[in-house]
């Protein structure tokens, strides 16, 4: 028998208008990237707003949601957060959101502010200039995490009270934790289980250890989310196993359910995306789920209210 889903509190998902005035997203709508890195795109380059997601999670008790920054153009960051704002005030979704500011431009002091005015925003998510592969080094280049003005860049967060969404590749984790742990007083929460792309065993080790560094940080959180692989996989086995993985080394009280729509409907369905959940933790309680599925997301977002 299938165990209960208890309340969700969606920690990362993206909307966008497409055939609207709502804005302008480069690589949604301009040249098509073949590099993506889960593949095939075309089947998520339609509007995706409250309507969309709500049909996406039909049945499911959804009380809130957390929006994060959909690359959209990036002279169009505040301009991103009034959208989301209007659809906040007319369908109540989402709930919070997370921005987008690059650590290093010109005017990200000016951005950072006009986030902060928004109640709604809660952190910033920026990618860090990052290696195309395990092996490969990046240390030093303008705007990666050891560059100096990245760095200066980060720390603004903490003026803020602003979270840091960390979105890089499995073998980039361990340096992050590096960057983190000097900054305990800006949460931080991984992304999407950290991407542990490569389920080889010696992939799966790498990503393993460089978790490990981050969950030592106190202030990391973790969200068990996008577990699809390029091409549209859905590797059931290997998912549960990065599922478990991932809240053993973080603890539920440090990991939270992101859907990561519509992304992860190149890949797979809400409903397997939280069966595949369940199904890798059968001894959890109903408080330890409840806790992944909202209470984590809502304590880190401080957005209490939609439980």
């Amino acid at each position: 028998m299938t165990r209960a889903v208890p309340p969700i509190l969606d920690a990362h998902h993206h909307f966008w208008d497409l055939s609207g005035p709502g804005g302008h997203y480069p690589w949604l709508q301009d040249a098509y990237n073949p590099d993506f890195f889960l593949g095939d795109y075309h089947g998520m380059l339609h509007d995706f707003e409250p309507a969309q997601y709500r049909a996406a999670t039909a049945g499911y008790e959804v009380r809130g949601t957390v929006h994060m920054e959909a690359e959209r153009a990036r002279d169009e960051q505040l301009a991103e957060t009034a959208y989301l704002t209007e659809l906040n005030e007319r369908t109540g979704l989402p709930t919070a959101v997370v921005g987008h500011v690059y650590f290093t431009q010109p005017d990200r002091d000016e951005v950072l502010a006009g986030h902060a005015a928004n109640p709604l925003v809660r952190g910033i998510r920026s990618k860090p200039v990052t290696s195309s592969g395990p092996g490969e080094s990046v240390a030093g280049t303008p705007g990666s995490m050891q560059d100096p003005a990245w760095r200066a860049g980060f720390e603004r967060l903490a003026a803020h009270g602003f979270s840091w969404d960390l979105r890089v590749s499995y073998w980039h984790l361990a340096e992050a934790a590096e960057v983190v742990a000097e900054h305990p007083e800006i949460p931080v929460v991984v992304n999407h289980c950290g991407l542990p792309l490569d389920r080889s065993d010696e992939g799966l080790a790498a990503w393993r250890t460089g978790m490990a560094a981050l969950a030592a940080n106190d202030h990391v959180a973790v969200k068990v989310s996008e577990l699809g692989l390029p091409d549209g996989r859905w590797d059931r086995a290997s998912n549960i196993t990065v599922i478990r993985d991932t809240v053993r080394i973080f603890g539920f009280d440090r990991a939270m359910f992101a859907s990561n729509l519509p992304v992860s409907g190149l890949s797979t369905t809400f409903d397997e995306l939280v069966d595949t959940v369940l199904a890798a933790l059968p001894e959890a309680t109903d408080d330890q789920l409840a806790m992944l599925f909202a209470g984590t997301a809502a304590r880190f977002y401080r957005i209490g209210d939609a439980l």
